[in-house]
């Protein structure tokens, strides 16, 4: 057992670990909009049941992972209409795309439910009947955006410890800046649609995944993923957007 904790295996936890904190950051701001929509007394309890359930989860899917990878590869079904849609789609391809549907379809519901200003005694009511269902959510939706970091570890190493452990600091460091990031949101009620925004590109960056897993073509034209680097960039951008649009918004309030 001593044989396990040699110096290669350290660097490699460090290395997964800052991956995990690095990939988990699409993942950390759907945690922390989703949990917004419990009552403001039970947001702690969703958010840490919802990553601790997603962590156990996480390390048996790299369990099974790593026994049955070949099968998540396996292509199920197709289509093949030459110039028009073409594409084999398997296990990993269909849940990651899957993902990306349901996260454009909770941005652009909450985005709409800002745009109708409901009450906020409604919308409470709402909440308080829908806990599971926000905890169900996000372990769903971790799993889905822990492919990325499984498939990477798996890409590292063969050593089961060393994944699980990377697994359970980043679980870890997800329930304590998840919290950090709801208190944000809340100070700052302008960000949060910012916050969704990013969500739904987040949305499509999984369906390019998904598509590009499943060899999809449109019209001829392959499918290809969106990168992390891409992904950043566009935050970034629509960070620097938000802000000097606030500054100039106050600017002209006070004129």
């Amino acid at each position: 057992m001593e044989s396990l904790f040699t110096l290669d295996n350290l660097i490699t936890l460090c290395m997964l670990t800052l991956l995990q904190a690095v990939l988990g950051l699409d993942n950390l701001l759907y945690i922390s909009l989703e949990s917004k929509r419990a009552p403001e007394a039970e947001q702690k309890r969703v958010r840490t049941l919802g990553i601790g359930m997603a962590i156990v989860l996480r390390i048996v899917l790299l369990f099974v992972l790593i026994r049955v990878i070949a099968y998540f590869q396996e292509p199920w079904f197709g289509f093949h209409f030459t110039d028009v849609l073409e594409g084999s789609f398997n296990v990993h391809s269909l849940i990651v795309l899957a993902g990306g549907v349901f996260i454009m379809y909770t941005a652009v519901k909450e985005i709409w439910h800002m745009l109708r200003l409901e009450e906020e005694h409604a919308d409470t009511e709402v909440k308080k009947k829908s806990i599971n269902m926000i905890i169900f959510s996000i372990v769903i939706m971790n799993i889905v955006f822990s492919f990325d970091s499984i498939l990477s570890a798996m890409a590292l190493t063969n050593v089961f410890w060393v994944m699980a452990t990377a697994i359970v600091i980043g679980g870890l460091l997800m329930i304590w800046l998840s919290g950090r990031v709801t208190e944000f949101l809340k100070k700052n009620r302008m960000y949060e649609v910012l916050g969704l925004f990013i969500l739904f590109i987040v949305g499509i960056m999984l369906l390019s995944e998904g598509g590009h897993l499943a060899h999809l073509k449109l019209f001829g034209n392959e499918v290809t993923p969106m990168s992390k680097t891409t992904f950043y960039f566009v935050i970034v951008v629509l960070v620097v957007i938000d802000i000097i649009q606030s500054k100039y918004q106050k600017k002209l309030s006070g004129q």
